[in-house]
């Protein structure tokens, strides 16, 4: 069984898995664990990776900048995974294996070395970074991070809903006047 069989049946096994030699393969998603969020990369070979970084911020600045997270373009960089991890932590994180069979390493390679440079468009939730390297490992952009953010959004959207008509519901009641 070869490493990226290995990945596939670890995370078969458990989703939230990770590498545990921290030894990326080309084609293996990065999960970079930043103070507030997590950061996505491609592992790209040779100690290189490819991810999104803002249009707006220099390369050092992009690496740990919680407001590449709001913005609404980026660029595609190929830099060395030590720099961009910095301080944080990070892990091989092929989850999506198990239900998105991902595409041969030579074509994930070819297709993120096509988009090194361009501007692309960037949402938190829509677009982000784990949706860029999933759509280059499987051909289609997955993000459980947004998933989780959409759902706690439209959780609170819902409660403030509610507090809203109970708080309408009450006041009407209190000015009737009888």
């Amino acid at each position: 069984m070869d490493k990226q069989q290995q990945n596939s049946t670890m995370a078969l096994n458990d989703p939230d898995l990770s590498d545990p030699s921290g030894d990326p393969q080309p084609g293996d998603l990065i999960e970079i664990f930043r103070p507030a969020y997590q950061h996505w990369a491609l592992y790209l070979g040779d100690g290189y990776i490819i991810n999104l970084t803002p249009v707006d911020e220099s390369q050092a600045a992009a690496m740990s900048s919680v407001k590449s997270v709001f913005s609404r373009k980026a660029v595609v960089r190929m830099q060395l995974l030590k720099e961009v991890v910095g301080s944080d932590s990070y892990r091989v994180n092929n989850k999506y294996d198990h239900n998105h069979t991902p595409l041969p390493v030579s074509e994930i390679i070819q297709r993120a070395q096509v988009l090194i440079g361009q501007e692309v468009s960037y949402d938190l939730l829509g677009s982000n970074c784990e949706h860029f390297v999933t759509l280059l490992r499987y051909g289609e952009g997955v993000s459980e991070q947004a998933t989780r953010a959409i759902g706690a959004i439209s959780l609170v959207t819902a409660a403030a809903s509610a507090f809203s008509v109970l708080g309408l519901i009450n006041t009407r009641s209190r000015n009737r006047p009888f």
